[in-house]
Order: structure tokens, then sequence, then C-alpha cells
């Protein structure tokens, strides 16, 4: 994919507050982030040497893949406003592809920031955060970024500081698609998987779903999928568009049918340690935030982008597609909306849950 600056035409509110706006944000309050870099940065005079540098990661190699923009959107933004007293160093996995290797860098300051998925706050003894591993939780992206940008998500930014004691401070909610099933034959109906063995979580709620519709999970790596895939290893995976699509999964026999189940709209944190955070300067914290929110709107904007053109290359290289509406989403719910109700009340989450109804 060839360079994205979506970021300079991307519309920004409540850079005041600090916070991102819903799909339904108000208009009025909405600058680009264009504007913001050129009031911001005209005023800066080139910093001779950085006093700030700053390495920032992911797990994901691919240049194409939708963190690489968003990091590399933090770093110019970054750079730009604080006219270069913060140097920005980006890593695309090569510091490792494993995320529990990179919290521990950001443990120990080899990093100062990470893109990471939700459950390793919940290894971190922050049980309210698994909720986003339960599958139809979302009905759309709106419904996500409603959720995530407004009162649940800013009550897990600060359930999350809490409970870790400063360890962890989310500076940004990103998405990682939507979750679809493919396999080696399609389905349309929960019926239609059962008996077949999956690759997914197999522990957690999310085990729960598929094996109450009659799926097996399996544990196989993300690296070793293809070639599992290939030689018939695994009857079919869950994954979003573009992942599946990178790693060329629908070009084999038992990858090739992919069924739009979107069972998960899957979220993704970008973190920063909280006593790190708060060592900075004001100004510094202002910079950092500016650019930790431009990242985190150029990052959605690529995601969401790049669905339908991960979709098209799919089909043009032999996938076929079951698409949404030809999927019984209705029976497929249901399970889930059951297993959503039962671990809130389990957990003590009725009203995090609750939270999460409201922004539909």
């Amino acid at each position: 994919m060839k360079a994205h600056r979506i970021v300079s035409v991307l519309l920004v509110a409540g850079l005041v507050a600090g916070s991102l706006c819903g799909c339904g944000g108000n208009a009025s309050r909405r600058r680009t982030i264009g504007s913001i870099v050129d009031s911001e940065a005209n005023n800066q005079v080139k910093a001779s040497e950085p006093t700030l540098v700053m390495t920032i990661a992911s797990n994901q190699t691919s240049p194409d893949n939708p963190y690489h923009f968003g990091l590399q959107t933090f770093k110019e933004i970054a750079e730009e406003l604080s006219g270069g007293e913060i140097q920005v160093i980006c890593s695309d996995g090569d510091l490792s592809e494993d995320e529990a290797e990179l919290l521990s860098m950001l443990d120990n300051g080899q990093v100062q920031m990470v893109v990471v998925s939700p459950g390793h706050m919940t290894a971190a003894g922050v049980a309210e955060v698994d909720m986003l591993s339960l599958l139809y939780l979302f009905n759309g992206f709106s419904h996500w970024e409603t959720a995530m940008d407004g009162e649940f998500g800013s009550a897990m930014t600060d359930i999350i500081l809490e409970r870790t004691n400063n360890q962890y401070r989310i500076m940004g909610y990103w998405s990682a698609g939507v979750r679809d099933y493919y396999g080696k034959a399609p389905i349309t109906s929960p019926e239609d998987v059962a008996g077949f063995t999956i690759r997914t979580q197999t522990s957690g709620v999310v085990y729960d779903y598929w094996t109450s519709i009659g799926a097996e999970p399996v544990n196989i790596g993300w690296g070793d999928l293809y070639d599992v895939l290939k030689s018939d290893g695994v009857d079919s995976a869950e994954n979003d568009y573009t992942n599946l699509m990178l790693k060329e999964h629908h070009t084999t026999e038992n990858g090739k049918y992919i069924c739009e189940t979107h069972h998960d709209y899957t979220t993704r944190l970008f973190i920063m340690n909280g006593d790190y955070y708060d060592s900075l300067t004001g100004e510094q914290k202002s910079w950092i935030d500016t650019a930790s929110l431009a990242a985190t709107l150029q990052e959605r904007a690529v995601t969401y982008e790049m669905l339908d053109s991960s979709k098209e290359q799919c089909i043009s290289e032999g996938a076929i597609v079951t698409d949404y509406e030809n999927i019984n989403i209705d029976a497929f719910k249901e399970p889930a909306i059951a297993i959503q109700d039962s671990y809130a009340a389990q957990n003590g989450l009725t009203t995090y849950l609750d939270m999460i109804r409201r922004a539909q």
C-alpha cells in the first residue's frame, strides 16, 4: 500500500479535553490535524538535539499494516509539534512479534509506547478489560467508536491506570478490524460450523462461544497458521480481512471460504507507562497527547479503508465470500448475548455492559 496521508484531513474533536469524539461528535468543536500542526509547530524553534528520544512499537512486521501508519503518524506529529525536541523511533515487529515481550520492554523502559491486545491487561489484574473479548458486543464500527471514545472507554482507562498502579496509561483505542470466519466450507448459520476445528482462543468467553455452537477451538500460533491451513491441520479460523490477506490464508483450501459473521469488532491498546508520562513536562505531554490522538485516528482510518481493498484482493486471489447480508446473524448472536449476560452477572460487570449497550 502506498503512503496514507489521511490524517491531514481527518477531523478531531475535544482536543482541549484530551478525548476522542465518537461518530456523532459536535462538528463545531472540530479542527483538522493539519491546522493543529501548522498553528503549534510554527511557534517552535527547531531543536539542535532532541531532549526526549522515544521508541514506539507493535508486533506487526508488514509495512501495509494499519499499525505502521499509526506509529508513523505519531512520529511525524510529535517531532513536528516539538520542533525536533522529541525524536521518535518506530519499530514494526523488529523488536519482537510477541506482544508479551513488547509489554515487558515497556515495563523495563526499553520502549516508551506499544500496541497490545486487551487480554494483556486481564493478565495484569484488570478483569474488566476481558469484556472486550465478548463476541457480538458491538453492532458496527460506529457503535464501537461511541463506546470506546465515550463512557465505557473512559472508565476502562481509569481502571487500568488504577489497577496497574500507574503502570499502563491508555493513549488511544486502536482497531484491528472486524473478525470473520474463514474455512474449508462456507457457513451461514451456527449449525454449519458444528464439528469444525477452528483456530481461535482456547479459553475464556471466546472458547465458550465457539463450543456453544458446536465448534472445537484449537491453539495454533499466528505465524504457523498458513502452513496448518494448507496441510489440512485445522478446518477453519477467524480474523479480519486485512490480517488474513496479508498472511495469504485465503489462498489455502481450508481458508478460502470467507463468511462475514462480523462477530468481533476488535480493540487494541496504544499504551504508555504511566510513570514515564508523569515524568514529562506539561508541554511534552501536550505534544504527545496530540500525536497520540492523531495516530489513533490515522490507524482507524487506514483499518477502515483497507477492509474493502483487502476483501477485493482476497476475492481476486480466489477467495469465495458469503456477504454479511446472507448470514443468519441473529442465530449467531443469540448464544453470544446469553454469554455476555452471564459473564457480566458472574463478574459484577453489568454496569459496564450497560455502558456499551447504551452507546448503540
